[in-house]
């Protein structure tokens, strides 16, 4: 091929200015990343005391350009009116803001170092403003829904904040206090300059909290919060401050790398809408997934150590070393769970790490990796605006157990070391999986590359088959075989065990590596021929497993716990599917697991296990028919078990279940009295949840003509303002008329009435309880209508928690043919939100062809 004289396509493309398009393309990163450089941010904000004010901002943007012959980007999604005056350089430009962007136009901007001015007032989609308090949340792009901001992860900058605030609120930033100063009612907090950091993670909080400082470790520590009451306080701001400085300490360890930024403070929100962010320097909390009480669970204790320790690990894997793109945001979700797993084996006494592994991620990733909308770990992303919907159990679940078998294919040591050098040599910066593929895969003879793309870049799970032989009381042959669950011809390599279980609770168990379509066992050959073989006993490998007949009977025989919950998993993966076991059959199995189970988090597995298929799998005459009995098992199950936390756990399970007049007049007793049973711990938050269960029953105080409602009265008891607003927000959608929860229904299309989304799911998930879908079915279509706009205007959970709220305990075919239609009528519709969907739907479509 000859030489072009005149310049090349690519050239030409190059020296054109990008178009102006929604969101921030992936196009426009790129081409920004080898443009800017060297960004800093000035702000200052004037927040008003009225939450309705307006809220002012000047910002200076600082920015170095390698070619000034073209207009600068910046994203702004906020109304063109927010913006007032702007500067580039010292000169007045007009201001241009199009499809999301405010445009600094080229014959303003010269090479090198250049700064605009702008004054805007706020936008305040991510503001979350309340009566006398509020935060940011700008993950992934919000960032721009509040200020102009180049919001692609890979253009880092330092952040120096100013915020005017009402007098006697507190305040809290991603650096530290400089200084601040009171006058005319209010406060000026100057912080100082932030680290450099990715814009998704700039964040503040302030308003009328509580702050509290402690020194651990020789690192001084702040909170803010505004819990009331005196006993959670107690009991948990000790734990709190402890397990942060526990996972500082085994994370610098693991890492070889000392915390790497100039403060860490943390803040405890009401009703925050993930359990918690990890911004730098002022990570963000969930307030009750931090404050717990007399009546906490085991399982609430490991959840707190569990998310105190993602959010301290993203310090690390996120924060300090950020992904490129957000096609890989999974990577710092990955390894913050995947830390989180480790640190809590070593910060939390007498807990148990596999089993704790094995509930927590098991059940979450085959919730979505067993439907047709299932997605890889690692996806596609042409534009932020979508970056939302990549979230999901798919990376926060899925990823944390290929991560493990990546752990085992490498070694622990090897696998360590890699990361070690990942951190260091992306210290600072950002990276790609593809770069962690590249170091660890030169430290293991294994082929990555291959490994990856099934387990990675692709969705689904094996099914597994056995063939078990056996002569003369002896093993003749033992071998596996995988299919893709999908029907394709992929291949999950992975190791495992199964367990040869023998009378008398005798086991011997067996690893398997599987590396091909069939695996045999030849160590299982000349082995005494088992009763039955537990496959996956050690629940580290992935899939639908094979359940032998003889194993729900033999279920108490298990005496290793994990094995126990693996067998849960596989049977009721397997009744999902049709096979070996009916809905009916495993709920009568679970009911005699019920006083059999002596370890909590298996029982907290099989109860949750058993609500699903009493509400969803079985049909309401199959349920109205066992309920009595369940009713007695669950009690006689929580007067017999020994521990005060398996009891709590099978008195919710009781209060779930309640369907016959005894048991809810049994609840109603004990909620107005506030007496517990023996041995169970109730609090205010306990006894408000069992206030819901009986108004969505319909339950009401009193006999005769003028029964009481139970939802005022517990209203009245409630002391804590952000409580009592939860609950105030929730009565309408439990009322006892149809009317009322018609309006409140139609008050949702309203975004506004969205703001608080956990109440709003909540509220959703009573509305749509099982005891009320002859009513509620009729909001379906109405709720998938709005879905698209909920992903514009919710937070990265929202659409799918707005799905499974509305969806999640359906069973007949007139709602899954309200699905059907919806798909049918949107052919084209986000294929993001399809997938979401599907996911969402998943066990409607089971129960549907479960339910005879």
């Amino acid at each position: 091929m000859s030489r072009a004289t005149a310049p090349p396509a690519a050239a030409v493309l190059e020296a054109a200015p990008l178009p102006v398009t929604t969101g921030v393309s992936e196009a426009l990163a790129i081409a920004r990343k080898k443009n800017i450089s060297r960004v800093a941010y000035d702000l200052n904000l004037t927040v008003p005391a009225q939450k309705t004010a307006a809220i002012a901002v000047v910002e200076s943007v600082s920015f170095y350009l390698r070619d000034s012959q073209q207009p600068v980007q910046l994203d702004f999604k906020a109304p063109t009116a927010n913006l007032q005056s702007l500067t580039v350089n010292g000169q007045t430009v007009a201001i241009n803001h199009r499809n999301e962007h405010l445009v600094l136009p080229a014959a303003a901007l010269k090479l090198g170092r250049n700064v605009a001015e702008i004054r805007l007032t706020a936008g305040e989609q991510s503001l979350n403003r309340n009566a006398d308090y509020l935060y940011t949340l700008l993950v992934p792009d919000r960032a721009r829904t509040v200020f102009p901001v180049f919001d692609q992860p890979d253009l880092k900058a330092t952040f120096t904040l100013a915020l005017t605030v009402p007098q006697g609120w507190q305040a809290m930033a991603n650096a530290p206090l400089r200084d601040s100063a009171s006058s005319g009612g209010a406060t000026r907090y100057a912080f100082a300059t932030s680290d450099s950091i990715s814009t998704y993670l700039f964040s503040f909080a302030a308003g009328r909290f509580t702050r509290l400082t402690r020194q651990l470790n020789g690192r001084t520590m702040a909170l803010l919060h505004r819990e009331t009451d005196s006993t959670k306080l107690r009991l948990s701001l000790g734990p709190i401050f402890q397990l942060h400085a526990d996972a500082l300490q085994f994370m610098e360890q693991y890492t070889g790398l000392p915390y790497p930024f100039q403060k860490f403070d943390f803040v405890s929100i009401p009703d925050f809408q993930y359990g918690g962010m990890e911004h730098v320097g002022a990570i963000d909390y969930k307030a009750s997934t931090l404050f717990l009480d007399e009546g906490a669970t085991q399982d609430q204790i490991l959840a707190r150590s569990s998310l105190v320790s993602h959010e301290t690990a993203h310090m690390w894997f996120g924060d300090l070393v950020t992904m490129q793109w957000f096609n890989d945001v999974w990577m710092k979700e990955v390894f913050a769970n995947f830390m989180a797993d480790k640190v809590t084996q070593v910060a939390v006494k007498n807990s148990n790490y596999d089993l704790k592994f094995v509930i927590d991620h098991y059940p979450a990733a085959y919730g979505i990796d067993r439907t047709t909308g299932a997605n890889p770990i690692r996806q596609p992303l042409a534009n932020l605006q979508d970056a939302g919907s990549l979230y999901g159990n798919i990376i926060y679940h899925k990823a944390p157990i290929m991560m493990r078998q990546l752990e085992r294919l490498m070694g622990p040591s090897a696998f360590q070391q890699g990361l070690q050098e990942y951190l260091r040599k992306y210290a600072g910066g950002n990276a790609t999986w593809p770069n962690l593929i590249d170091i660890l895969d030169a430290r293991t003879p294994a082929d990555l590359q291959a490994w990856n793309q099934v387990w990675v870049n692709q969705p689904g799970r094996p099914v597994f088959t056995s063939n078990l032989q056996t002569a003369a009381g002896k093993i003749t042959q033992l071998s596996l075989t995988q299919r893709a669950e999908d029907g394709s011809e992929r291949l999950w390599p992975q190791l495992f065990e199964v367990l040869l279980v023998y009378p008398g609770g005798r086991t011997k168990q067996l690893t398997v590596n599987m590396t091909e379509r069939t695996v045999a066992l030849p160590q299982a050959v000349g082995q005494p021929a088992p009763s039955f073989v537990l496959f996956n006993s050690t629940g580290l490998g992935y899939g639908v497993f094979p359940v032998a007949g003889q194993l729900p009977t033999q279920l108490a025989g298990l005496k290793n716990p994990v094995a126990r919950a693996a067998a849960y998993v596989n049977l009721y993966e397997n009744m999902l599917n049709g096979q070996v076991i009916k809905p009916q059959e495993l709920l009568s199995v679970y009911r005699q697991a019920l006083t059999r189970e002596p370890e909590e988090l298996n029982l907290k597995l099989l109860t949750g296990q058993a609500s699903s298929i009493f509400w969803q799998f079985i049909s309401p005459a199959q349920r109205v028919a066992v309920a009595p009995a369940l009713e007695k098992d669950l009690w006689a199950a929580l007067q017999k078990n020994p521990s005060a936390n398996s009891r709590k756990l099978l008195f919710k399970t009781y209060q779930s279940i309640a369907l016959t007049p005894p048991a809810q007049a049994r609840l109603f007793q004990i909620w107005q009295s506030e007496k517990a049973p023996a041995g169970v711990k109730l609090t205010e938050d306990d006894y408000t949840a069992l206030a819901l269960a009986l108004a969505v029953r319909d339950f009401a105080a009193g006999q005769g003509a003028t029964p009481q409602p139970i939802l005022p009265q517990q209203l009245a008891r409630i002391k804590n303002v952000d409580r009592r607003r939860r609950l105030e927000f929730l009565m309408p959608a439990l009322a006892p008329d149809a009317a009322t929860r018609d309006a409140f229904f139609a008050s949702l299309a309203d975004d506004k009435n969205r703001d608080k989304e956990a109440w709003v799911t909540a509220a959703l998930g009573y509305l749509h309880h099982p005891l009320r879908q002859a009513t509620s079915e009729k909001y379906l279509p109405a709720s998938l209508e709005l879905l698209e706009e909920i992903q514009l205007t919710g937070d990265i959970f929202f659409p799918y928690s707005w799905l499974q709220a509305s969806l999640g305990s359906y069973q007949t075919a007139s709602a899954a043919s309200v699905v059907r239609a919806f798909l049918q009528a949107h052919p084209d519709y986000n294929p993001k939100l399809r997938a979401k969907l599907l996911q969402a739907s998943d066990d409607l479509f089971r129960a549907e062809k479960l339910v005879r």
